[in-house]
């Protein structure tokens, strides 16, 4: 079996427009989150949002590109572009590379737009209406930017989907299919379809305020929706260390996992499966884990049964945190950006907080790191859950 190693971030978030300007401010425990303005939303009462800043799609693309494609590609293609400058590998083998990047909602922006084109007598829809929407769109178009004509894949697995499309590459590579992967999620959904639709659902939570997003504390009324993306370049270790790569941690146990319960409500032990799977999959057990980088979303239920599950299997003294309190819930966008950041903290010995607890609910008993801390973190873990019951886990141990 082959080893992976993450040698590449890139991202753009509610934070920054790159991976090491977000990572600076999850670091500091600074909030992403404000005021939405892609739309009016006055008149909902879902008002708040993590929006990108001054992401300035001219710097990947050209103008025809961006006509053309759905932001969720234009992202896509932002943070693949910096993952592959950060790694420094350069791609000769197109045909032993690949791309897998996963989205929940895809092109949802611009199926907003031109079904409300509908409504107007004699107006046209976009002859790219369907292709920019789809959401392999992302991968595959990212695969054409980059020049890899290898194995190409786009996945949809609710709010588990980056982090999917992060353990798939890792199989990939273990299982000697590639040598480079390009992985990780990206979403748009800052449009009135998605907020409304998640807030009537009654997922999103109704603070609007920049400390909205509040995982685990008794306040916590759901989780506040943000786009961005953020791509990992997964890389054979021997392959990174002839290169003299840089490697960030090494990926060595993967989960993926399904309740078969409820359409929205997570089940317990279908994510204590996901975690046993990725244990397993790692050869380690539960006493060899450092830190947990948690699903965290800030859904009463949700926040709710993931801490029972990790106290169920770690104890209640192992180290949490949720860096969706800073980002808010970038949905496939979030397991991808999570997996990079425990792969940092393992990499520079730092825990980033969980802000916005007040009162941390007493259901909710396990160590939610609220201050940044230093730590010796040789292997943590990375949970993502989503609609539907999927979980997804992911192993990363540090090089």
């Amino acid at each position: 079996m082959k080893r992976a190693v993450i040698t590449g971030i890139g991202a753009v978030t509610p934070l920054a427009n790159t991976f090491a300007g977000s990572w600076s401010l999850i670091k500091k425990g600074v909030s992403g989150i404000s005021a939405i303005t892609k739309f009016d939303a006055s008149r909902l009462p879902w008002k708040a949002a993590g929006e990108l800043k001054g992401f300035d799609p001219c710097l990947f693309l050209s103008k025809k590109e961006i006509l053309r494609l759905d932001p969720f590609v234009q992202y896509a293609v932002a943070a693949s572009v910096m993952a592959v400058q950060d790694s420094g590998f350069e791609i000769q083998d197109s045909a032993n590379s690949g791309v897998i990047i996963g989205s929940s909602r895809g092109g949802i922006t611009t199926i907003e737009r031109e079904l409300s084109k509908l409504l107007i007598p004699d107006s046209k829809l976009s002859a790219y209406l369907m292709p920019s929407t789809t959401i392999s769109m992302a991968a595959s178009y990212t695969a054409q930017k980059l020049g890899i004509k290898g194995q190409c894949l786009g996945i949809s697995n609710a709010c588990a989907s980056g982090t999917n499309a992060v353990g798939e590459a890792y199989r990939l590579i273990k299982h000697g299919y590639a040598d480079v992967i390009i992985a990780g999620g990206a979403e748009a959904p800052i449009c009135r379809l998605c907020i409304e639709g998640y807030g009537i659902s009654g997922a999103l939570s109704k603070k609007n305020e920049s400390s909205a997003s509040r995982p685990f504390d008794a306040e916590r009324d759901g989780f506040v929706l943000a786009e961005g993306a953020c791509i990992l370049v997964l890389e054979n270790y021997e392959s990174a260390i002839k290169r003299g790569a840089n490697i960030y941690a090494e990926l060595t146990g993967y989960g993926n996992t399904t309740d078969s319960y409820h359409i929205t409500k997570p089940d317990m032990k279908g994510e204590q499966k996901a975690i046993i799977d990725a244990l397993e999959d790692a050869g380690i057990s539960a006493v060899d884990i450092d830190y947990i980088n948690a699903h965290g979303t800030s859904t009463p239920l949700g926040d709710r049964v993931e801490a029972q599950a990790i106290k169920s299997m770690f104890g209640e003294n192992i180290p949490v945190s949720s860096i969706k309190s800073m980002t808010g819930h970038m949905l496939a966008a979030s397991g991808a950006l999570e997996t990079a950041c425990t792969a940092v903290s393992i990499k520079e010995g730092i825990i980033p907080p969980t802000i916005n607890i007040s009162e941390k609910d007493p259901e909710c008993d396990i160590n939610v790191v609220t201050e940044r801390k230093e730590s010796d973190i040789r292997i943590a873990i990375t949970n993502s859950f989503g609609f539907g019951g999927v979980n997804a886990v992911i192993v990363l141990k540090s090089i």
